[in-house]
């Protein structure tokens, strides 16, 4: 069970003589500024003028470069004209022709603009204080629709002749009141946020004709309780297609819809005994699509005719695609990126539409980041591993290096005694090998036992483990005090496909424990962990874990920071939670065994549970109700609070939860004087 540890672990004590003649990196150079010249900065591969050209960019100016000469021209950017809208609007957006603006006002209704003629027509006129148009109700900005939309829920064809809307009608969702301490009476902020079971928006879908005004909404049962995602219009603007989920996320449909009357026709239907995820993009081609699923337990690529049923599988087996880099229809090839040779890491594939001929034309043992040009023939590569700075390359489109464009070592990077960092899998009692990655201590001593920090996140298909290049001056200086600082994933992370996730439906919390307490235990039972300090820390997801870690898991885990963590799958937005849970009325077993409250009893550990009191997405709320607990308990813990801060701290704030997280690594863990100096 250890004996892959021991090897690569035993690799290390090889290299510590040599590390020892190098020199540690000082307080000033790691948080003060002063130089080092341990590294360069790259330039980031900035994408393709044409197939013979690649565009980098250096300090915010770009150049072009020949592929077969190396040599560089100055490269204008080409700038997309944008236009303002008025006082008041939100996410002003040009029609692709150029045309029109459109864009919400107050989150109200939504309107469009005839920039040449000036004239405003409002496409809606219902808008409330519940009733949004073109603006996103909360719960789908944060889980559905993303939050890089901006609450932005209106899209244009790409001919500028319709725009395709969301309309929400928040008025049946439960308000949260969150209070603000500041001025002599303080203040509330009243929001919209359905919890577990509460009931969701209702959500509507129209096309609206520009030049006309004319609305047409899409046929669907208001009164049906559903999800609507992301739309893509197609290549010639004649279908918007919808996706569709059921409440119980069970079940996603891809709808074509006619934008000229509403109509519609389901194309693809796919079912799962867990959830089904909404889908990020859709490749249009000319007689068809290429549509990503995960039904088979790993996350693929299929091939689809115009009519929307599937043709066959285009990647196959146990790995997962990352994304797609080039769809060449002409030959019908497409080039993927996926974490096949090794689930940590991310290379660059082809293979043809039918599924034959699969070809990996990245190189090495690194994860790579790719930019392909136009026509497949040559593509760029940032690489790197953990031991590896990144560098960037050129290669053609048999995967040979042409170039080497630049490399993060500065000139004096093999003159610091730098910590090393290694990727090692764990084998668990049920088969799985989870990855872990560990950052020794500089100076590390086989067979002595150190303090442990481990970071985490946690959340389903959401990994922090992958062999890539990773450097912080806060974990460089713990290394250096004699911290091993340690990620692990655990079956659930995204490293064994949806077959993984799947463990995890209607009982959070339970796996994700049981893992990292067998990782800790195989590190302990190697006998470089000391057992007495074993610490986990975590925001958001991470939060949760680390309160339960420090409570289910309490005969593992001694120390934890949990920053802003839901402690009660009860108090948290309903799209997300029920994803994976059900509603509390169809598993009320599986939201009493996630809660950390119910394992509040077993705490006796130092848990310091850390919280702002405006968090708009985890509520303090959940904070509250564990601290209550624990007092009734007689428990002792930490409780530090955030006044003003949302989901995250802000500037100030965040400074300061840095520093009150190197006194608790100082105090309990490392068990020496703070160094104020350092971190002020």
């Amino acid at each position: 069970m250890l004996r892959k540890i021991l090897l690569i672990s035993a690799s290390f004590g090889l290299l510590s003589s040599a590390v020892a003649q190098k020199q540690p990196l000082t307080a000033a150079q790691l948080f003060k500024g002063q130089s080092t010249n341990l590294f360069t900065a790259l330039p980031v591969p900035a994408g393709w003028a044409d197939d013979t050209h690649y565009l980098l960019s250096r300090e915010g100016k770009w150049v072009s470069v020949d592929v077969k000469t190396g040599q560089e021209t100055p490269y204008e950017r080409p700038v997309s004209k944008t236009e303002t809208g008025p006082e008041g609007s939100q996410n002003a957006t040009l029609s692709p022709d150029g045309k029109w603006l459109a864009y919400t006002r107050d989150k109200k209704n939504l309107y469009v603009k005839d920039l040449a003629s000036g004239q405003e027509k409002a496409l809606s006129q219902d808008g409330s204080e519940t009733v949004y148009n073109g603006y996103a109700a909360w719960v789908y900005w944060e889980e559905v629709l993303g939050r890089a939309t901006q609450y932005k829920a209106f899209w244009w064809s790409p001919d500028g002749k319709y725009l395709a809307f969301m309309r929400f009608d928040e008025a049946k969702v439960p308000v949260f009141t969150i209070a603000g301490a500041t001025g002599q009476h303080g203040y509330v902020e009243n929001q919209r946020y359905p919890k577990a079971g509460d009931p969701n928006p209702n959500v509507k879908v129209a096309i609206a004709e520009v030049g006309t005004g004319k609305i047409t909404w899409v046929d669907f049962d208001s009164s049906v309780d559903h999800y609507l995602g992301t739309p893509f219009w197609s290549p010639d603007s004649k279908t918007l297609i919808l996706q569709w989920k059921s409440r119980g996320q069970d079940n996603l449909k891809l709808v074509a819809v006619q934008p000229e009357t509403g109509a519609k026709a389901e194309w693809v239907s796919e079912t799962q005994k867990t959830w089904v995820d909404w889908l990020p993009s859709l490749q249009f081609l000319k007689d068809g699509f290429i549509l990503q699923s995960d039904e088979t337990g790993w996350m693929h690529y299929y091939l689809h005719g115009a009519d929307g049923k599937r043709k066959n599988a285009i990647t196959s087996g146990d790995f997962t695609v990352t994304g797609i880099s080039l769809v060449d229809e002409k030959n019908k090839w497409l080039y993927f990126t996926a974490r096949k040779e090794n689930s940590a890491r991310n290379d660059l594939y082809k293979v043809k539409f039918d599924g034959k001929g699969l070809q990996r034309l990245t190189f090495g043992d690194f994860y790579h980041q790719v930019s392909v040009s136009p026509q497949g023939t040559y593509f760029l590569t940032t690489y790197s591993n953990l031991q590896t700075p990144a560098r960037v390359a050129l290669a053609d489109a048999k995967g040979k290096v042409l170039r080497e464009l630049a490399d993060n070592r500065g000139t004096a990077y093999d003159t610091y005694s730098l910590a090393k960092t290694e990727m090692i899998r764990v084998p668990i009692a049920d088969g799985y090998e989870l990855p872990v990655s560990i950052k020794y201590p500089v100076n590390y001593e086989a067979g002595k036992k150190y303090p442990m920090l481990i970071s985490i996140y946690g959340g389903p298909n959401a990994g922090t483990v992958y062999d890539r290049w990773s450097y912080t001056p806060t974990a460089q200086w713990y290394a250096q005090e004699g911290l091993l600082q340690v990620a692990i994933d655990h079956r659930a992370s995204g490293h064994f496909g949806k077959k993984g996730q799947n463990y995890i439906h209607r009982d959070l919390g339970k796996w994700e424990i049981q893992d990292y307490s067998d990782v800790v235990k195989a590190l302990i039972a190697k006998g470089m962990v000391d057992p007495k300090k074993v610490a986990i820390t975590g925001g958001s997801y991470g939060g949760y874990v680390t309160a339960l870690a420090l409570t289910r898991g309490a005969d593992v885990f001694t120390h934890g920071i949990a920053n802003f963590g839901v402690m009660d799958w009860h108090l948290y937005d309903s799209e997300y939670t029920e994803r994976f849970m059900d509603t509390p009325a169809e598993n009320p077993d599986g939201y009493k065994t996630s809660s950390v409250l119910t394992y509040a009893d077993k705490l006796k550990g130092t848990l310091r549970i850390v919280h702002g009191t405006m968090d708009d997405n985890v509520h303090m709320q959940n904070s509250i109700q564990l601290v209550d607990k624990l007092e009734n308990l007689n428990k002792h813990f930490e409780f530090m609070i955030y006044p003003g801060a949302r989901h995250g701290f802000g500037a100030g704030k965040a400074k300061h939860a840095q520093m009150e997280t190197a006194r608790f690594v100082y105090r309990y863990l490392l068990e020496k004087p703070f160094p104020e100096e350092v971190f002020e």
